[in-house]
């Protein structure tokens, strides 16, 4: 049976079997999680002593329903221990606060409703109501919800009322390693892949633009990005587009772009400089552009010495991006993602 799990799949369904009390639920867990590793039926039968009918009716539900049903498989109905109306406020408190530990949740249904809960039942009553045990995510805490909101009206407005000699660019710097970046891959189950890494970590000092508009990319080596490679990126952007007026160029905060030397070549230039909100990174294009770039380039890619790093980094910029151009610009549409953290 050609049945595989993800490892995140895998993950969720072992915080289930630890979170469970109950040996039948942790059985169909652990069937699953078998079956997800490549275990056959019969194995499953012998080492779980799970016979194969219902090996395979755990799976079927598990494939067409999800962990979900594992455990409602053991939930018999009847009435809800909380109302409508507590149901209500425990949704907006488990929405409002982070539980790592159900119990915790138990504590706080005692201590507020004077009810009592078991950890299964509290599981099986938060699927129901619309929650899953996931990880959280991480964003930037000093960003402004509405400076971001604020920017990306600006930046409408501004593509709205652009004129035919006018264009608007994304810029950016990266910096890879040379050096194996370890990611997901399809492994024989069982099996362990090595992959060579490298001892140094030489770095690759990258300032490149994106223009949403042509999907054009401009990129630099430098051997250090600071104002003077800045300026150097800024007429490489003007050779590009010398035809034109005027050229809008969004980049962050950084202090070199603020610096006496970027002012100053400003005077005469045909760039106007837009900066983006503090804490913004989900605000400039240019960086999924990176996150593709890595993704493409250094995952599991091995590179001997630094020369075949630089010419799989050139490679990319010069002759992929124009492969996957179409995938590129998906990519980097402009539907812009704002950070709720204030």
């Amino acid at each position: 049976m050609n049945f595989k799990l993800s490892i995140e799949e895998i993950n969720s369904l072992e915080r289930l079997h630890k979170n469970t009390h109950d040996k039948r639920i942790a059985d169909r867990v652990k069937c699953v999680i078998a079956l997800g590793k490549g275990y056959s039926f019969d194995q499953i039968e012998e080492i779980l002593l799970i016979e194969e009918r219902s090996a395979r009716r755990y799976f079927n539900l598990y494939k067409d329903e999800g962990e979900d049903i594992l455990i409602l498989l053991n939930y018999k109905g009847g009435i809800p221990k909380l109302s409508k109306e507590q149901e209500a406020e425990l949704i907006k408190h488990v929405d409002e606060n982070l539980y790592s530990k159900a119990s915790d949740i138990c504590n706080y249904i005692k201590k507020t409703f004077n009810v009592d809960y078991t950890t299964e039942g509290l599981v099986i009553t938060l699927h129901r109501l619309g929650f899953s045990y996931k990880k959280t995510k991480p964003v930037p805490a000093k960003a402004d919800k509405q400076k971001q909101e604020e920017f990306v009206k600006a930046y409408n407005e501004l593509k709205t009322n652009l004129k035919p000699d006018e264009t608007v660019l994304f810029i950016d710097a990266v910096h890879p390693t040379h050096n194996v970046m370890p990611a997901n891959a399809w492994i024989k189950t069982g099996k362990e892949k090595e992959i060579k890494s490298n001892t140094g970590r030489e770095r690759v000092n990258i300032n490149g633009a994106y223009n949403p508009n042509d999907s054009e990319i401009i990129y630099r080596k430098d051997e250090t990005i600071n104002a003077q490679s800045t300026v150097e990126l800024f007429k490489a952007i003007e050779e590009k587009y010398k035809l034109l007026a005027v050229i809008f160029v969004i980049c962050d905060n950084a202090k070199y772009y603020k610096s006496k030397i970027i002012k100053e070549y400003l005077k005469t230039s045909k760039i106007n400089l837009i900066y983006l909100p503090s804490y913004s990174p989900n605000l400039n294009l240019i960086e999924r552009l990176w996150k593709y770039f890595k993704k493409m380039v250094l995952y599991n890619k091995y590179y001997e010495n630094k020369k075949e790093f630089e010419k799989a980094i050139d490679n990319f910029f010069t002759k992929d991006v124009i492969k996957y151009k179409s995938e590129i610009k998906k990519l980097l549409n402009e539907k812009f993602h704002i950070i709720n953290a204030c």
